[in-house]
């Protein structure tokens, strides 16, 4: 049934509501345009938290070529038509001019769907500005989002997306996969690493279809713990890069606050199912940790949702977080490596073949409670030594990491030490 109005968008009513004017001309303008392009009953549909997807996703989709959309004309002469902006197809910093779609009608003639950014004058001077989306229904609405949703799915397969709370809101930011890091390549207990990828590999097959088959909630949280160094980012790396979903990072700092959170959970949810990961949750603010576990609460986070969260102290996280099912279903401490661990690793790192075999066997026996981060230092050092002295020592300098080990364990750092400010 076709609405009826009091008030109707006709120029005759100016007179009456003379402010009404600073508004009505401009969507009068548009659904003209609109019309003219592509006859329809055209009107406005509300959206809600719909400036999540016009501030970062449309864009990026855009930018990438895509959305197919058209520009039926900027709006106003007085706002820029091109902007200026950093080139991130390139490590070094650069500037391009690029076009700005908040002054233009954009229109998406596979979904019949337009959008525009539109500012508002007013008698004072000022402007204000909002997203307002047009569409002959509410159900090509819908369907238009849940084609971005997909279309930023797949996108985000080939990327790891960061989103970092600042005191401005969440930042975002997207980077390439980078180097890919095989499961084998990850240095653990073979049972934890096998019970760890059976349950992230299960979680996403078939979308889900284990958890279906079973009658299982179909959402999964795990918690990663233990000594910095020893490979819990490696790890994440490696689940990550070898699962077929989509992959955020969130990094929490102290301007974690109740909007961040929503936001954050909002982004992942729309992608699901999909894997977000939580590092130094530790760190998340005292006065935010009650949000936090209200929303990892069932009817809270939506189906298809992985989440992994690590941390280098465990004794900071509040035990509510990982002693009720529907949060942290499982933690995994990821210790430092065993000899036989140690040794692998040394050899894996030995690609020039600098060490004889009963080297390798002598520092995997000697190197007891490093860390793999620490391994790798160590066979920089040799290495260096190797290439300007042509010979192999590393007793001392496994001295040296243990002594570096007890202190950071004891927290009994010298404090006479000539390197520092």
């Amino acid at each position: 049934m076709k609405p009826s109005f009091l008030i109707p968008l006709q120029s005759a009513q100016y007179e009456k509501l003379t402010h009404y004017q600073y508004y009505g001309v401009v969507i009068e303008a548009i659904l003209d345009s609109l019309q003219r392009r592509s006859p329809a009953d055209w009107q406005i549909i509300q959206v809600d938290e719909f400036t999540s997807y016009t501030e970062t996703m449309l864009p990026e989709l855009i930018h990438r070529k895509q959305l197919p959309y058209e520009s039926l004309s900027h709006i106003y002469a007085t706002l820029p038509t091109q902007k200026i902006q950093q080139d991130e197809s390139t490590t070094a910093f650069s500037l391009q001019d690029a076009e700005t779609i908040d002054n233009q009608l954009l229109f998406f003639p596979e979904h019949q769907i337009a959008i525009a950014n539109i500012s508002y004058y007013v008698a004072t001077g000022s402007t204000w500005s909002e997203h307002t989306v047009f569409a002959p229904s509410a159900t090509h609405v819908k369907n238009f989002i849940e084609a971005l949703n997909q279309l930023q799915r797949e996108a985000m397969k080939t990327n790891i997306t960061y989103l970092v709370d600042t005191e401005e809101g969440i930042e975002k930011k997207t980077y390439g996969a980078g180097t890919q890091i095989e499961r084998s390549d990850v240095l653990l207990d073979e049972n934890l690493k096998n019970d760890l990828f059976r349950s992230i590999d299960e979680f996403f097959r078939d979308g889900g279809a284990f958890f279906k088959e079973y009658g299982l909630p179909y959402k999964r949280g795990i918690l990663l713990y233990g000594s910095p160094g020893n490979g819990k980012t490696t790890l994440v790396r490696s689940i990550t890069g070898t699962t077929d979903a989509p992959v955020v990072y969130w990094q929490i700092t102290e301007f974690t606050g109740s909007h961040s959170v929503q936001e954050v959970f909002n982004t992942v949810e729309r992608l699901a199912p999909a894997i977000l990961v939580i590092e130094d949750i530790d760190s998340m603010p005292e006065h935010m940790r009650s949000t936090f576990l209200n929303i990892l609460d069932g009817v809270h986070v939506r189906d298809g949702l992985f989440i992994i969260g690590t941390t280098n102290y465990p004794e900071r996280i509040d035990p509510a977080l990982i002693n009720r099912a529907g949060r942290f279903d499982s933690t995994y401490e990821i210790k430092s490596p065993k000899q036989a661990v140690r040794k692998l690793y040394m050899e894996k790192l030995d690609r020039k073949k600098i060490l004889s075999t009963e080297q390798v066997e002598a520092i995997a026996k000697q190197t007891k409670g490093l860390s793999v981060s620490q391994l790798n230092e160590l066979y920089m050092s040799i290495a260096l030594t190797y290439h300007y002295e042509a010979n192999i020592q590393y007793e001392e300098r496994i001295r040296q990491l243990q002594k570096q080990h007890r202190q950071a364990t004891r927290h009994d750092w010298e404090t006479d030490s000539t390197i520092g400010y």
